[in-house]
């Protein structure tokens, strides 16, 4: 019976409709400046919400880490509480290996068992060497078993420069990781646990009754700083990833051996440039309706097409006006119609006529059909309508 419908709608050229624009505005804004040059082996800026890059240089390099290295360890400690396998309330015994691990310490003490929640304060606001050795051993087994683990996750995420070989990224030359690497790992913790990606913005932690700040000074010059994690040892330099948000706009800066501990001031640099220069907009919201198809032979005469989820860009400010967007979608439809099935395509197009997005389009609700003859009388009419237009 299918098959009659279509050979029918086909005999009275049910047409379909091509490319509608649903608008366009013209006009270029003033240029932006270059991005700032830093002196630093490599670094990122992006945008944490969905991923564009704003600035990069050398961003794929695998570099060493340092102690950028526990941001993973504590990323693993995160989804083994999400996934049921931890907890914050869980009692860590602290072996002989962790309590002499060297470096910056959290200060715990052999044969004592630490909270884990602890542990991820002594981690991230510490930097503790001591504490990243016991949460592995905890977790894993074994500082060997979690380094397993952590590349697991790394290929999870799509760090493709990155390989591991402890939890603390104290020296090794097989601890190697990119810009945009961490930059991967820093949106995953802000986006997969933004209520315990907080502790990325405590300024202090005492524990054993020593006080230690947190090694971020970022978070003592503006309220927008809120994360993430400084490292340094003599082969990786100075290093440092920042997270900063500014209304509905959450960038990520990630700079690897800077020069002459300038990490801070680069990581200013660059998120200055990013609010300054770059917008984030939400262009279209999932289900919103987009446009509405003319249905032939439905209880409902017509049917609006939307998307699965939201477009977000990141664009430059002197373009964000710029854009056009095209829909391609039958303009008439035939019954029946289910919901959520493909109706078309929307791209976003830039002012150089680049298409920078490409996705479908869906129809938002369902149309049945109707009986019989109301269905051929629609049709007939219809194709009647269609000779007169």
């Amino acid at each position: 019976m299918r098959l009659f419908w279509i050979a029918l709608i086909s005999v009275f050229s049910l047409t379909a409709g091509a490319n509608v624009p649903l608008t366009e505005v013209l006009g270029n804004g003033p240029p932006i400046p270059a991005a700032p040059e830093l002196k630093a082996s490599g670094y990122l800026l992006i945008d944490a919400t969905n991923g564009e890059v704003l600035v990069e240089h050398n961003a794929d390099q695998p570099l060493p880490p340092a102690s950028l290295t526990k941001m993973m360890t504590a990323y693993i400690a995160e989804r083994e509480i999400a996934e049921g396998r931890a907890g914050f309330s869980d009692k860590v015994p602290i072996s002989v290996k962790a309590w002499k691990t060297g470096g910056s310490r959290m200060f715990i003490r052999e044969g004592t068992k630490v909270r884990l929640e602890d542990l991820l304060r002594g981690i991230i606001i510490q930097s503790g060497n001591d504490a990243s050795v016991a949460l592995a051993e905890h977790v894993a087994g074994s500082e060997e078993n979690f380094a397993y683990l952590m590349n697991g996750y790394a290929t999870e995420l799509g760090m493709e420069n990155t390989s591991f070989n402890n939890a603390t990224g104290l020296p090794d030359p097989l601890n190697v990781t990119s810009a945009y690497d961490l930059a991967l790992l820093t949106s995953a913790l802000i986006n997969e646990f933004p209520e315990h990606y907080k502790l990325y913005s405590e300024k202090s932690y005492t524990y054993a009754g020593i006080k230690q700040p947190n090694r971020n000074r970022l978070l003592w010059r503006s309220d927008i700083f809120d994360g993430a994690k400084t490292g340094y040892h003599s082969q990786a330099g100075y290093c440092l990833v920042g997270s900063a948000i500014r209304g509905d706009m959450r960038l990520v800066a990630v700079v690897l051996g800077s020069e002459n501990d300038k990490r801070f001031n680069d990581v200013s640099a660059l998120m200055d440039y990013g609010f300054r220069y770059f917008v984030t907009e939400k262009l279209f919201s999932e289900s919103e309706p987009i446009k509405d198809l003319r249905v032939v032979a439905g209880v409902s005469d017509f049917v609006s097409i939307g998307l699965k989820e939201d477009i977000i860009l990141t664009l430059q400010k002197n373009k964000r006006d710029n854009l056009s967007f095209e829909v391609s979608a039958g303009s008439q439809i035939l019954a029946p119609i289910n919901a959520y099935d493909k109706a078309g395509t929307l791209k976003v197009i830039d002012d150089e006529n680049n298409v920078i997005v490409e996705t479908d389009l869906i129809y938002l609700d369902s149309v049945e059909e109707l009986g019989f003859f109301q269905r051929l009388i629609a049709i007939l009419w219809n194709w009647i309508k269609s000779l007169f237009s």
